[in-house]
């Protein structure tokens, strides 16, 4: 019985922009030369009191971080490069320091069930930027 986890974020250069909550399927045991990890996703714009909703229904925040990059589009590919920065005090996304020099670059496709081909796509995009960038399929049990 792993947790439920919701992953909520914002963005931090426009005042008034939606919430955006996320919720992430356990990955799917499958077949070991798939080239991206699948999994089921929900992705839903909310209102300004989303993190309010949220521990009023019994849940707490893990971890909070400041994303700062940049978003790209190849088709149905998003391409996000971007810098991650830790809060120093909680809540206040001015007092912030970077957790690393290097940038880290994410590469997602939301696609219907049964897309193998979008993995074949992604490996080939990852191949035009091996100079540069070494994308690799990240197991998130070996991260906890």
């Amino acid at each position: 019985a792993s947790p439920f986890v919701l992953r909520a974020r914002r963005s931090m250069d426009k005042s008034g922009m939606p919430w955006h909550l996320r919720y992430l399927g356990q990955p799917e045991i499958g077949d070991k030369n798939r080239h991206a990890l699948v999994r089921n996703c929900v992705d839903i714009a909310t209102s300004d009191n989303l993190t309010d909703f949220l521990v009023e229904m019994g849940f707490r925040m893990d971890h909070e971080f400041v994303a700062k990059g940049h978003v790209f589009r190849k088709g149905i590919m998003k391409i996000v490069v971007y810098k991650i920065f830790r809060i120093l005090m909680p809540g206040n996304t001015e007092s912030i320091e970077p957790l690393s020099l290097s940038y880290l670059v994410e590469l997602n496709v939301v696609a219907p069930a049964g897309q193998d081909v979008v993995s074949d796509d992604m490996r080939n995009f990852a191949e035009q930027l091996k100079p540069l960038v070494h994308l690799e399929k990240i197991d998130p049990k070996r991260l906890m």
